[in-house]
């Protein structure tokens, strides 16, 4: 019995480890006196390093853990790893943000760490409810940030926005597993791929290869397993940003700390990615082709009006939130190809996404934040008129990410886009990825448009020239050097994200 816990608990590590750190830097934060608030910091930082250090030392023993309600598996590896960065980069992003602000900086670094581990547990979870307590964990932390600037009406209505309408999302979610669980009998992801056969189409098993257990409900009602599942898909498209489910983004981006939506647009968004592809590809994999046309309809109509509604914004943030908007229908495009034909392929190809998506918009979003001031009253596209003959660095890393996110070549956007395409066309969506390569091109439109002010107008930028703090430096450099990596050299990374989807049993039935 022992040995069974202190392997459970070796499972979840990371997350114990994080945790840990969050508390304690809740703790310190009253006793700190002002002026060293500022090694709240370097504590979250070095809690980040410390789950690190716990993720390698879980990975050297896989497995499932309390009772399988969540795996240590190469998947949950791999995104507990990205959460992991995204936090680091956040934390190294916000420092010199929060001190100009007169943020209180230890709520703010625990509240980045519990949203963190929140998403960690979303992708490790195999079980139904453990995917809601973890949604629950990241959903709470994040409300909260969302409004961090207490005194400014912009950041209260986002907080209280978001807060409605994720509550709203979040009762669509456990709705629909209250229906699975009422149909099937069980919550368990592998449990459902195993008698999905019999839950989905209402067949008995006959043995074989694919024999299904009779150890649940033998036959279910199909209509109630597509509602479950509908109802399951808008509580998670609400966190995605999927239309018409993204009603919320644009004000939530728009009024929230910059480096909060720095963090909201790409590590909760990750998570619920994560948590589609354990649940939708997995949990219902045998009804995978029958719900395909719900994601290849959300992928066309989300990166159609993500990108569409981008080219009229006049604020920086509103347009990157709208980006934001965009890509999940990029990441949409690799699902519906893993829905419809090969899952290794799309799957695989999502995660490299997720991976360069994160580092391209997270250093495009911080460093908005740095060149708004304070108050975050300069961030309009206008004001940007000039910046490249001023601060040509700044200007060159703000370009780096823009031409990212449009998927010019040698960066990572590209060849992340690339890999969705061309799981796109192997599973015979050609239709879709026509329309994917279209809504590409107008998107590089936009991103040129900011570039162009930055380095074709005349005139005296608005936005603040002061000097980078060394934090936020390392975090740029960290994610630039990370774009042109994954897009001269992406190999390694792309093995691992084959690593992560393949060895999902459950993801992989036929």
């Amino acid at each position: 019995m022992t040995s069974v816990n202190t392997i459970d608990i070796l499972r979840v590590l990371p997350e114990a480890v994080l945790s840990g750190f969050a508390v304690l830097v809740m703790v310190l934060d009253p006793f700190l006196p002002p002026r060293q608030k500022g090694l709240l910091a370097w504590l979250s930082l070095a809690g980040v390093i410390a789950a690190e250090a716990a993720l390698f030392e879980s990975s050297l023993s896989p497995g499932p853990a309390f009772n399988g309600a969540v795996s240590a598996d190469p998947f949950s590896f791999y995104f507990i790893f990205l959460f992991l960065l995204v936090a680091a980069l956040t934390v190294l992003g916000s420092t010199d943000y929060l001190k100009r602000d007169g943020i209180n900086r230890g709520e703010f670094y625990a509240l980045v760490l519990m949203a963190t581990v929140g998403a960690c547990f979303m992708a490790a979870s195999t079980e139904l409810i453990m995917v809601f307590i973890g949604l629950e964990i990241s959903s709470i932390s994040t409300y909260i940030l969302a409004g961090f600037r207490r005194h400014d009406a912009r950041s209260n209505e986002a907080s209280l926005k978001y807060f409605l309408l994720g509550s709203f999302a979040t009762a669509f979610f456990l709705y629909g597993i209250a229906f699975v669980y009422g149909v099937t009998g069980t919550t368990k992801l592998v449990a459902l791929s195993q008698q999905g056969l019999q839950i989905v189409d209402g067949a008995q098993g006959t043995g074989g290869p694919h024999q299904v257990l009779s150890v649940y409900h033998p036959v279910g009602d199909p209509g109630l397993m597509w509602v479950a599942m509908i109802l399951m898909f808008v509580g998670l498209a609400f966190k995605v940003s999927t239309v018409p489910f993204q009603i919320w983004t644009p004000d939530v981006y728009q009024g929230a700390p910059a480096p909060v939506t720095a963090f909201l647009s790409v590590g909760p968004k990750a998570a619920a990615f994560a948590a589609v592809l354990r649940i939708f590809l997995g949990g219902f994999g045998l009804r995978r082709m029958d719900f395909s046309v719900v994601w290849i309809a959300s992928a066309v109509l989300t990166m159609s009006l993500g990108n569409l509604a981008a080219l009229r914004q006049s604020n920086a943030k509103r347009l990157l939130a709208y980006s934001a908007i965009a890509h999940a229908g990029y990441v949409l495009v690799g699902i519906s190809a893993a829905a419809v034909g090969g899952v290794g392929e799309g799957t695989s190809a999502v995660l490299f996404y997720l991976l360069a998506y994160s580092l391209m918009n997270l250093g495009a979003f911080v460093l908005i934040a740095h060149l708004a001031g304070a108050g975050e009253r300069r961030s309009e596209v206008e004001d940007y008129v000039g910046l490249a003959y001023k601060k040509p660095a700044v200007a060159a890393c703000l370009t780096v990410f823009l031409l990212s996110l449009g998927g010019l070549p040698t960066t990572a956007g590209f060849l992340a886009k690339f890999y969705v395409f061309r799981a796109a066309v192997h599973s015979h969506l050609i239709l879709l990825t026509v329309i994917a390569v279209l809504n590409g091109v107008v998107s590089v439109y936009y991103y040129l448009r900011l570039v162009v002010v930055m380095y074709m107008r005349e005139g005296e930028t608005n936005v603040s020239t002061a000097v980078v703090p060394w934090p936020l430096r390392a975090a740029l450099a960290v994610s630039v050097v990370g774009i042109f990596y994954l897009g001269l050299f992406p190999n390694a990374f792309l093995s691992l994200a084959n690593l992560a989807a393949s060895p999902l049993p459950y993801l992989n039935r036929p």
